[in-house]
Order: C-alpha cells, then structure tokens, then sequence
C-alpha cells in the first residue's frame, strides 16, 4: 500500500519510496546523483490491540514545499501507552512535522564554523508540535493522564542528517553494516544507567524499559536532543520506536543489516524478528539508504533475481551469454568473409 502523503498510522502497513535520482555538486567540480531508497513497516505486534505509533516519509513530492530542494523528512512517533488518545498524539505531532515543509529554507549563518544547519528549524517545530498538544491536553482531556508521544525526525540531504528527538525512539546511522551512530533514549532505565545505577545488561532486561522521561503533549515545555551526522553514499539510516529496541538487540539488528537486502526487504525482517521475540508492543520502522553507489544497486537487483529464480536463472544467463558471444563470432567472420579481408 503506497500512501500519497508518506504517513502511515494505526494499521500494518508497508511502503516503499521509488528511488529518487538528483543532481547534486559540491566541493569544486565533484558531481554525484542523490538516490534515496526508503521503505517503512508498522506493525501493531502480538501483544497490543491498538497500534498507536505513526510514521511520516516526505518527498519532494509534497504540496508546497519550501524548506529543501532535495532530500526528505522522516519521522516515526509513539503514542505513550496507558495515556489518553495515544494514538492521536502520534499522528497529530508527525501532521504537525508535516506542514514544517511548508517554511523558507534557513538563511545560511553569517559564522562559517555555524553548522546547525537545519537544526534550529527541526528543534522549533518538534516544540510546537509539544505546545500544540499539550493546549490540546487543557482543552479536551479532563480525566485520565494527558495524552503524549515520543517523537523522533530525520531531515536528510546529499551530505547531512539532522536529527531531533525526545522520548525512546530511536536512530541509527549504518556503514557497512556497522553502527557507527545512535541517538539516546530518555528512559527511566537508560537514566539509571547513565547515573551508574543499574548496568546496561540489567537495564536490557528490566520491565520498566517503557517508561520515557519526556514526551511531547504531557508538559508546557520540552527539551530537545539534537543531532547532526555526516553521511556518505550507501549509509543506511534506520528510525524505529521502542517496539523494535526492546525486542531485539543491538548485535541482532547489525546482523540484519550485514545480511544485506533492499530497505523494504530489511524492513520487513526487522518487524519479523521483533514478533518472533514476542512482539510485546507496536512496532514501526523506517530504513533509509542514502545514496546507494549504482554497483550496490546493480549487486542488490541480481542477488533478488537469482534468489527468485535459482539455479535456471544461472544457467539462462549463461546461455544467453554464450549465445551472444558466439552471435558476435558469427557476425565478426561473415563481415571479415562479405569484405574479402583475411583474419
């Protein structure tokens, strides 16, 4: 099911963005052509009813947009479980980083070492979203606790990724299929941890893994995590909410991407391997590769085929092969004959 707006909430649902293809020069004569291949899977899980997390991928595509010429916003969000309307907290802060399209592109700083980039931008829209639906929370909600979201956003362009976030979704940034990147969670666990409290083993496996330390929606004011990654071409990116964090590990999510794949085929595995662990909350995930060089895309594209068609795939390449090579024989000697020349 492909969403015309790239935003996918409540159900399970798989995307897939077509491959992008724009010029983009830097640095002196170097040219290259961005590609993003992205694909996105929500999944409601085997413990849960509802599925209260929500997903955004935006394009070039999107009615008037202004904020970049190239590039995309994504962004995934978790209702808070247990609080009121978490579903339509999600979905309210990824409309609201929606219409942050719809902004002038930042003036270039006058500081040449300024490299916030998109940053200040980013971090203003994920506090409206925060204001907007905690004077929602005044207006409407009277009984029951506010309801609230994590909210997680990756503006990405040829070289940068700039990164906002409050709550326990999560980013990574992959290169060869390594981490190199992750975002912090605001967990009650990882808060532990961090103040020496509880060990990172321990902190894997205690209950109140679910319990974040901000939100949007559920107070006035909100402190932003910002980020700013460098990329280069075949960097993967993935977004995901705690539904995936919390059913599998680290190592087991590298191990995914070493095995290679396209987004949507790593998507997919992904949201698999947290159900197989028990798939105790939503799950959402967004892989974004940036850039893939053409000898990725060519490899990627073969090893599907082969892997669809097995072994009379390889024999017909080969035969097709021979035949043109002795096609081209046949043609070189008739034209050495037809010319009367000697080979």
């Amino acid at each position: 099911m492909v969403l015309r707006l790239g935003l996918g909430c409540h159900t399970a649902i798989s995307i897939r963005q077509p491959v992008t293809r724009r010029q983009y020069r830097n640095d002196g004569d170097w040219t290259y052509f961005m590609r993003i291949d992205i694909a996105a899977q929500t999944d409601t899980g085997r413990r849960k009813q509802n599925n209260e997390d929500c997903y955004g991928v935006f394009r070039e595509d999107v009615p008037n947009l202004h904020l970049f010429d190239e590039g995309a916003l994504l962004c995934v969000a978790d209702g808070l479980g247990g609080h009121v309307g978490g579903e339509i907290a999600s979905k309210l802060a990824v409309s609201i980083l929606k219409d942050m399209l719809k902004e002038p592109a930042p003036t270039p700083p006058e500081d040449p070492e300024d490299d916030r980039g998109y940053l200040p931008v980013l971090e203003q829209w994920i506090l409206r979203a925060n204001t907007s639906i905690h004077q929602t929370n005044k207006d409407l909600v009277r009984t029951g606790r506010p309801m609230g979201t994590t909210l997680l956003a990756a503006l990405v362009t040829p070289r940068k990724v700039f990164i906002g976030t409050v709550g326990d979704s999560r980013c990574y940034h992959i290169r060869d299929g390594e981490i190199l990147e992750k975002t912090e969670d605001h967990s009650w666990v990882d808060e532990q941890v961090k103040l020496g409290l509880m060990s990172r083993a321990e902190a894997e496996g205690d209950s109140r893994r679910n319990l974040v330390t901000r939100s949007i929606g559920t107070h006035p004011e909100v402190t932003v995590d910002t980020y700013l990654w460098h990329v280069v071409p075949g960097d993967i990116l993935l977004l995901c909410t705690d539904g995936l964090i919390n059913m599998v590990k680290d190592a087991d999510i590298r191990a995914e991407f070493q095995k290679k794949g396209s987004p949507a085929e790593i998507a997919q595995r992904l949201v698999q391997l947290a159900n197989d662990n028990g798939g105790k909350d939503n799950i959402t995930v967004i892989v974004a590769n940036i850039s893939p060089t053409l000898f990725h895309l060519i490899a990627r594209k073969s090893r599907a085929f082969f892997a669809k068609h097995g072994a009379k795939a390889v024999w017909a390449s080969l035969a097709l092969l021979l035949g043109l090579a002795a096609g081209f024989a046949a043609g070189y000697f008739y034209a050495l004959g037809a010319f009367g020349a000697k080979p």
